[in-house]
């Protein structure tokens, strides 16, 4: 690696490190004062154990075994990163980046109602259970990596992470909302948010970290080919579409609410984030705009759907994470470049999209409720409703997010 890349790759890496303060932030926001703390907390507390977690023996998982296993070797002779070299270390932590923020961003289907101690637990079962093995298949040589070669069809296409990150997380929360049930008084309009700038912060920090997120293993180990050339369309792509879907979302709010407002901008932001998230290399800009409008507008409206069939996803990790990766996934089958239905003609690429897609939901939602039950049913996930109603922040952390003078 020259030393241009070898930089990048340093600096990529960093940004995507800050994106999980970055949802810390905009979760923070969201919910009540008194759970503000506990909120981030989970954020901080999943940067901590995935971190320790992914040098002992993740990044060895994610390296995959071959089509049929299920993942790498933990304990191989390069046990805990010992003994590789520079380039392949600091590949090595650019992938601890992607654990640790997947493992957060599920925590915000829980929030105003976990035990900390609880959800450590849950995080360190599930990343070594669900996301070190899912990384394994999708880009460390697993079945979705070989899928399109084993029955004849294109290889699938999760440039950064729709399946890996996103579909996965989202199945997660999914699973553990039905787990630890719904918040006291749960219904629209439960809450608003308690701090709107610290969301918007935490939107703009993610926005920014994900030029390293999407670019950052194009322009550190050159994927697509010698000079980077697909550099550019990564960026502008996750520019383009993340903009667009700023606009979807908004334009839903208006018609469906009668305002547009700024939560609704920094939620649409993160849906178009995290759509072009498997695409961003793999679309015309044009079509990257239409994804862009088309998940903003989805999930501006799939957020809803919590409340027709009544599970508490606090935060809409749901709505926004599990249907955007879905809808960014999918719609690869349609409009990939050189393989995609409508420049092919052939259904191939969608039906490896929507295989990978659905495994990955499937298998992380099935584990997740189970390490969620257990959980709950031995010590206890779930905090006792007199400790929500005062506030999870001084119950579990002794701390309050704001202590204002008298």
């Amino acid at each position: 690696m020259d030393s241009g890349n070898f930089a990048w790759s340093i600096a990529a890496t960093a940004l995507v490190l800050f994106m999980t303060p970055g949802v810390a932030f905009f979760y923070g926001g969201l919910v009540k004062a008194k759970s503000v703390v506990s909120m981030m907390m989970m954020s901080f507390g999943a940067l901590g154990l995935i971190s320790v977690l992914w040098i002992l023996y993740g990044y060895n998982m994610s390296l995959g075994g071959g089509s049929l296993a299920f993942s790498g070797n933990p304990f191989t002779e390069n046990f805990a990163l010992a003994g590789y070299d520079s380039s392949t270390l600091v590949g090595a932590t650019f992938g601890a980046t992607f654990a640790i923020i997947t493992v957060a961003l599920i925590s915000g289907a829980i929030a105003d109602r976990a035990k900390f101690g609880s959800w450590l637990i849950f995080a360190g079962l599930w990343a070594t259970l669900v996301y070190f093995p899912v990384a394994a298949w999708v880009w460390g040589d697993g079945w979705i990596f070989n899928l399109g070669d084993n029955i004849g069809l294109p290889a699938v296409i999760d440039y950064a992470g729709g399946t890996a990150v996103h579909i996965n997380a989202g199945a997660a929360a999914l699973a553990l909302a039905l787990v630890l049930g719904k918040r006291i008084g749960f219904q629209k309009g439960i809450q608003k948010p308690h701090n709107v700038p610290l969301t918007l912060l935490g939107a703009s920090i993610l926005w920014f970290g994900w030029f390293g997120f999407n670019a950052g293993a194009e322009g550190t180990f050159g994927l697509l080919g010698p000079e980077n050339t697909g550099a550019g369309l990564i960026v502008v792509n996750t520019l383009g579409a993340t903009a667009a879907a700023v606009l979807g979302w908004l334009i839903v709010e208006k018609l469906k609410d009668g305002k547009a407002t700024s939560v609704g901008a920094a939620s649409g932001a993160v849906a178009g984030l995290v759509a072009i998230t498997p695409s961003c290399a793999n679309l015309d800009p044009i079509w990257a705009l239409v994804l862009g409008i088309l998940a903003g507008a989805l999930c501006a409206l799939a957020i809803e759907l919590k409340f027709k069939l009544g599970f508490d996803d606090s935060l809409d990790v749901v709505g926004i994470h599990m249907v955007g990766g879905l809808i960014g996934t999918l719609y690869l089958g349609f409009f990939a470049i050189g393989t995609g239905l409508v420049f092919s003609g052939d259904f191939g690429q969608l039906a490896v999209q929507a295989i990978a897609a659905f495994g990955v939901l499937v298998y992380s939602f099935v584990v997740a409720f189970i390490i969620g039950f257990v959980i709950e049913k031995t010590i206890g996930f779930r905090i006792k409703n007199e400790d929500e109603l005062a506030g999870v922040d001084t119950v579990v952390h002794g701390e309050e997010g704001y202590a204002l003078a008298d």
